[in-house]
Parts: structure tokens; sequence; C-alpha cells
């Protein structure tokens, strides 16, 4: 989909949202922008034809068909044409979880690169265009996720061969994870878990040790503290019952575990 525009929504109801769609549109005549402060929100530019310089601290960077380039907002920046056409689209984006997400997806200066494959991006953008033109009342809720699937999928343009690994990996593990977070009351055998993941105990210890830097017991009892925490806050249940509610058929083992996990026992963490 070739577009000649810029849409800019305008939803202040919207603004707790995690992510926000500022502005989509594209041009096949980009021209000059220099912009020394940044700009107001964050950008993700899409090469799709020609070629053009980006120039941002002392680098100046040819960027031509396929190449993706992310601005955060107030980041100073320049980029011009080297090429009478020089089609570029672009999403800007904000949200109440966008900065925060963007750190923990280490998003936080320019990045530019050139991808082999752009089916995947070019989808979602189109999905965002057709919501904005189409679906007046829900284009906003619908493009928050939308926005959040294409920081994903520029983020995975970067992803190197160990990214690749442990993706593969956890991939193995999800049988196993959904049946914790499903079952954690229950008592489950490591050696089930294998089973539903297709491995042998073994090497599903090796795979939680490489993907998530714990063993499986430890998962279990992190996803098991997590739902202890929330029935002390939320309820008056006595520690006791939520000990076997959560899995565990020792109070005092419960209580080890939660206070390794926590910092400080059940009755105390009631408390504050």
């Amino acid at each position: 989909m070739k577009i000649d525009t810029g849409i800019y929504p305008y939803n202040p109801e919207l603004s707790g949202l995690p992510f926000l769609l500022k502005g989509i549109g594209g041009t096949r005549y980009q021209g000059h922008i220099k912009r020394p402060e940044g700009y107001r929100w964050n950008q993700i530019l899409f090469c799709r034809e020609g070629k053009g310089i980006l120039k941002y601290e002392d680098k100046a960077i040819e960027t031509s068909e396929n190449t993706f380039i992310f601005l955060p907002k107030d980041a100073e920046h320049e980029y011009y044409p080297l090429d009478n056409i020089w089609e570029v689209d672009w999403v800007a984006f904000d949200g109440s979880a966008c900065t925060e997400s963007l750190k923990i997806l280490n998003m936080t200066d320019i990045m530019v690169v050139t991808a082999t494959d752009t089916s995947d991006m070019k989808i979602i953008f189109e999905k965002m265009i057709r919501s904005q033109q189409s679906d007046i009342i829900y284009s906003g809720y619908s493009c928050s996720s939308l926005v959040y699937d294409y920081i994903i999928g520029f983020r995975r343009l970067f992803a190197t061969e160990e990214d690749n690994k442990r993706s593969r990996n956890i991939s193995v593990l999800v049988p196993a994870l959904k049946y914790i977070n499903d079952n954690y009351g229950e008592d489950i055998p490591v050696s089930y878990l294998a089973s539903l993941a297709g491995v042998t105990h073994q090497h599903l210890c090796r795979l939680f040790k490489s993907s998530l830097n714990m063993s499986p017991v430890d998962y279990l009892n992190g996803k098991r503290i997590q739902e202890a925490k929330r029935m002390l806050r939320e309820t008056d249940m006595p520690v006791a019952l939520i000990s076997e509610k959560c899995g565990f058929s020792d109070p005092c083992y419960f209580c080890t575990v939660f206070k390794k996990k926590a910092g400080v026992s059940p009755s105390v963490y009631r408390m504050t």
C-alpha cells in the first residue's frame, strides 16, 4: 500500500493507553527535515524507494530501499533525499507505557537497520492505515496494539543468532509454562512438564536455565509466590490456606520460599 498523505489522530480520551498512534503517513517525495530539538513523538521511518541521508550526533548514514530508522522523541536529527524520489513511510507514537517499554527493549537511541524481509512490518502498517480510514470509533484502541506490534517487529530486525536460539528454546517451553501458569496450585512434577514439552527431564532443566536463567522449580515457585502476594493483598485468607491454594503442602516451606523471594514474611508483606 503506497500512500501520499499524513493522518494525525486526535483522541485525548485515550491518553491513558499504553501505546498511542500519534501520526502515520508516507510520501513519494520526502523532503529535507532538520530537528535540532528532536520531535515531540517517537518515530519509525521506512524507506520504500530511493536514497537519503540521516544525520545525528557526528554520523551521516546513507539509507536506501528497505531501511528502517527509529527516532526516539527529543533526539536531534536531520535527514534529506539523495534522489529525486525518496519514498518514505512513517509512524509516530507515544503512550503511557511507551517510554518504559522502549527502555526495556534497549530502544533509547537512534537505530538504523536494513531488512531482508519487510512483509510483516508492511502488513502492520497497512492495518493501521485501514483502521484510521474506516474504523472511526475503535481505531485508537486497535492501533494501540498495532503500534506495539510495529515496535516489536522493528526490534526483531536486530535479533542476533543468540536471540533467535533463545526464542526457539522458549517456544519449546511454552506448553510447560502455560501448564504452570494455569495449574500452579497443583502438585506438578518436573517429569510431567518435560513430557508436555516433549523433552527429557535433563533437557528441560537445561532449557529453563539457558532461556530463563532459572530451574523449572524456581519458575513454578515464582508463579506461586506471585499469586500468594495477590491473595495477601486482596483477601483476608489465612496464610496457611493461601499456602495450600498456591500449591505448597508445607506452610513452613511456603514461608521460607516467600521470604527468599519477597524479602519479608507473608504476614509482614500483608501489613505493608
